[in-house]
């Protein structure tokens, strides 16, 4: 199992590629909380409002879900995955019984 983390603008891109994603059985579930974000860009520090995704997929799946991120937005975001070492049984299996 693996988890994507994403940041995004606002809930309204996170709950549409969370939708996509679920619709096409390439995670069987994801979380997006509002959280603040500092950061340097263009020489310029700055604090502003951020969304994170989490997503619960497979290690495969990575280049699709990333692809699908790519076409709901057009600015440089994080998107990486976390390696997961234990999972409780019930939940792997409900996974494995979604992403195939």
């Amino acid at each position: 199992m693996k988890i994507i983390y994403v940041t995004l603008n606002n809930n309204e891109e996170a709950r549409e590629i969370g939708n996509e994603l679920l619709n096409k059985d390439l995670a069987n579930c994801v979380n997006f909380f509002p959280i603040t974000c500092i950061y340097k860009w263009e020489g310029k520090v700055t604090e502003e409002p951020e969304v994170v995704l989490i997503i619960k997929t497979k290690e495969e799946k990575y280049e699709e879900i990333e692809k699908i991120i790519k076409s709901h937005i057009d600015y440089t975001n994080f998107v990486g995955m976390i390696e997961i070492e234990k999972v409780r049984g019930e939940f792997k299996d409900w996974l494995n019984s979604i992403v195939k």
